[in-house]
């Protein structure tokens, strides 16, 4: 009896799923990370494109 009880369950839930996935439903649709990873250029050796010069007043 309790072999039938879960072949009938099984049964509806795998016709649940071929109900719900025509309408775009996924059951198991992959996770999102929680932590965004974002490459950043190392620019040490690259020389600055613009460069400032500032001189002191002479009454410092």
């Amino acid at each position: 009896m309790q072999a039938l009880i879960e072949m009938l369950a099984g049964l509806i839930a795998l016709l649940a799923a071929a109900a719900l996935s025509q309408f775009g439903v996924d059951m198991n649709a992959p996770r999102k990370s929680d932590r965004e990873i974002q490459r950043v250029q190392d620019c040490g050796d690259a020389k600055p494109a613009a460069v400032v010069h500032v001189t002191a007043p002479p009454s410092c």
